[in-house]
């Protein structure tokens, strides 16, 4: 059997890392934070009001909770970058609906996080399906604020 003949050794070439240290690549960088998103937070039915009103107690930055708006949704939208919609197996169809295309017409991206197990929250999934962009089913509660962490709310 024939061995494939080595290869000459190559010096190794500085890295992209390396390079962006550099004064010229260093005029490209972002010198100011990252700052937080602004998150709308909406229960869409008393048990998820529960666990958002327990949320809201935490230290956020620019995040504001809510219980279903009554009708004024918009007003809610105000320099929002996200509309997280908070359910359980009790959600309001209806509401998480206005909610999602008041956001979609904005054109803010709407999320879902419903609280429950197994087919006891079905009916809240496939209310809340047509409209979250994002849809997580959760029986810890402590998910909410994990997700609102990693979305620096």
């Amino acid at each position: 059997m024939n061995e494939p003949a080595a290869l000459p050794a190559r010096p190794i070439l500085a890295s992209s890392c390396a390079r962006a240290a550099t004064a010229a690549e260093a005029r490209f960088r972002i010198d100011r934070p990252i700052g937080g998103r602004a998150a709308v937070i909406v229960a869409l039915d008393d048990a998820a009001g529960d666990v958002v009103d327990r949320v809201a107690e935490r230290p956020w930055g620019a995040a504001r909770f809510f219980r279903t708006p009554d009708g004024r949704v918009e007003e809610t939208f105000e320099e929002a970058d996200v509309v997280i919609m908070i359910a359980t197996a009790d959600a309001d169809a209806e509401a998480g609906g206005a909610i999602a295309r008041a956001a979609a017409e904005r054109g803010i991206m709407t999320a879902g996080l419903i609280l429950g197990e197994g087919f006891a929250v079905g009916g809240a999934v496939s209310a809340l399906r047509p409209y979250a962009r994002n849809l997580m089913i959760t029986a810890d509660e402590q998910d909410v604020a994990e997700v609102l962490t990693a979305l620096r709310a």
